[in-house]
């Protein structure tokens, strides 16, 4: 019927049902008979049973005081606990339940009752044993699931970062005219994204970006520049506008790069970003930029966060056909150029962060 022996204390202060208890479940169990609720607290100190078998009509501490005090303990709170009574009617055997005993087996009781309503409360607590282990095992296997998605996840999005920066780099190695103008563009973007955040300005589309994706993804504004001429591309004196044509298709380039590789990639959502700010950061708010002409709101909104760093880093820079502006130059030129170059809106957060970006450009 077992195959271990459990530990059964048997309580009863008649020695002739004690004796006749325990020489029925002797067989089966490992029996400690107690005449008293005091020595059932006396062996509990020492034996920890599967269950107790407790008589309720004993002197000094009756079976319900027992109870009481076997749920009020920690250590033995969990015990299953059987009533012996001769006791059958209704209302104490409710007290009884109430007090937290699992059933009542009713004297003189005969050994194969005796022995199946036990087998059946142990059967009951090694399935909630094993209930418990499951869902702690369950619960360890979750948890280092999660730890180990996130890990491979944060693998993932270095990875991606990697691979942004160092394609950044190739379009930065070839532009030697523009040297760390991809840095610190992402530095002001993160500056002026920040006070939007604080701000809760743009808050219903801001809520909807994966911040680390679409700062990484900044660094890829130029990267159709890598398709430019060198002859353009690092030109000492200003361009003609033909030569300036040219380099206005950079921004299609770029766009058609990164489509083709969103075409080839299952996980693309880091690029979403980057194809937006790519196609739209030379648009203009009153619709006069390049290449589609969009105007207001219709530009998205990283193409005009990225409108407003990447000009004022082109006007801080030296460059061979000119000497850089000043910060205060630059800040001016922005703000003047509120509700024509640049979304008004954020040219008011600019103006409160451009501390931020005098102290990034160095």
């Amino acid at each position: 019927m077992h195959d271990t022996r459990h530990k059964i204390i048997l309580v009863d202060d008649n020695m002739a049902n004690l004796t006749m208890g325990r020489n029925m479940l002797k067989a089966f169990y490992e029996v400690y008979p107690a005449p008293s609720a005091a020595k059932l607290f006396e062996i509990l100190e020492n034996v920890t049973p599967g269950l107790v078998l407790l008589d309720i009509e004993m002197p000094e501490m009756n079976g319900y005081e027992a109870i009481k005090k076997l749920k009020a303990d920690p250590r033995f709170k969990d015990i299953p606990v059987i009533f012996l009574t001769a006791k059958s009617d209704e209302s104490s055997e409710l007290e009884g339940f109430d007090l937290g005993a699992v059933d009542y087996i009713s004297k003189p009781f005969s050994g194969p009752l005796l022995l199946k309503r036990i087998d059946n409360q142990l059967l009951i607590v090694s399935q909630k044993r094993d209930l418990l282990a499951s869902r702690a095992a369950l619960k360890d296997y979750a948890d280092n699931l999660e730890i180990k998605v996130r890990d491979k996840t944060k693998e993932v999005i270095n990875l991606q970062n990697a691979v942004l920066a160092t394609v950044a780099d190739l379009v930065e190695f070839r532009d030697k005219i523009t040297g760390g103008h991809i840095h610190r563009t992402q530095l002001y973007l993160k500056a002026l994204v920040d006070e939007l955040v604080m701000e809760g300005v743009y808050t219903n589309e801001v809520k909807k970006w994966n911040m680390d994706f679409f700062l990484a993804s900044a660094q890829l504004h130029d990267v159709g520049k890598i398709a430019i001429s060198d002859t353009i591309l690092n030109k000492p004196g200003k361009l003609t506008p033909e030569e300036f044509e040219v380099m206005k298709t950079h921004v299609t380039v770029g766009v058609q790069a990164i489509k083709k590789i969103m075409q080839s990639a299952d996980e693309h959502a880091f690029l979403d970003h980057a194809l937006l700010v790519v196609g739209t950061h030379h648009e203009k708010w009153d619709g006069t930029g390049y290449p589609a002409g969009l105007k207001s709101e219709n530009i998205p909104l990283e193409g005009r966060l990225m409108a407003i760093v990447d000009v004022y880093d082109a006007l801080i820079a030296d460059r061979p056909y000119k000497k850089g502006f000043t910060h205060s130059e630059a800040c001016k030129i922005i703000e003047d150029g509120a509700g024509t170059h640049f979304d008004p809106v954020l040219v008011e957060v600019f103006k409160k962060v451009n501390a931020d970006f005098e102290r990034a450009a160095g």
